[in-house]
């Protein structure tokens, strides 16, 4: 089983940020990148701030063949601390590939999770022990559009159903929110890469 390293959340958009010299190109990645880690860290109250995202941000989330829409930073903000009381913001890609355009970023992830058994257990999956942590995986595409100042403006999420699989993980292999928070800490407070100018020299 690959095992999702929480590390890998900034993998990709590091690599880009590594060789991308278009300024807003890098205001998006960097956007994109801080999001991802405060997210994953539980601190998702720092991705509604106005320089982060849009007044009225529309996320379209599609997965386990449902549909739902979450409109304005007040819903966005409930479904974030719903995600960080269930303990279940522990996610990321396994592996992905990232594209920046002017309008945004075009993401396809094979995405993984860590959760509590119980929480894939009230949300109706054949869990044999509440208590373990199992992995989630799956392949997810997603959009995320940003306006004229780099702002996110919403994420457009789309799973592959079919893709879904549930493993019980090997306790050494679990990452918790707590020991996420801890991993991730020091690439919030780190600059992130930019282009080697000797690369162009």
């Amino acid at each position: 089983m690959n095992v999702f390293d929480v590390r890998d959340v900034v993998k990709e958009p590091d690599a880009l940020l590594a060789v991308t010299e278009n300024p807003r190109h890098r205001a998006i990645l960097l956007n994109f990148r801080r999001h991802a880690l405060l997210e994953v860290s539980g601190r998702w109250r720092e991705i509604l701030q106005p320089g982060m995202i849009v007044d009225e941000p529309l996320y379209r989330i599609n997965e386990k063949g449902a549909s739902f829409q979450l409109r304005g930073t007040a819903e966005i903000g409930a479904f974030y601390a719903g995600l960080t009381d269930a303990r279940a913001n522990v996610f990321g890609p396994i592996t992905d590939q990232v594209a920046v355009a002017d309008w945004g970023l075009a993401i396809e992830s094979f995405f993984g999770h860590h959760l509590p058994g119980r929480v894939l257990a009230e949300q109706g999956e054949d869990i044999d022990d509440p208590d373990a942590y199992y992995q989630l995986t799956h392949y997810m595409a997603s959009f995320w559009p940003y306006d004229a100042d780099c702002r996110l403006i919403g994420e457009h999420i789309y799973e592959d159903a079919g893709s879904r699989r549930i493993v019980k993980m090997d306790p050494a292999d679990v990452i918790t929110p707590e020991r996420a928070r801890e991993l991730l800490t020091p690439l919030l407070d780190s600059a992130p890469p930019g282009p080697d100018p000797a690369a162009h020299g």
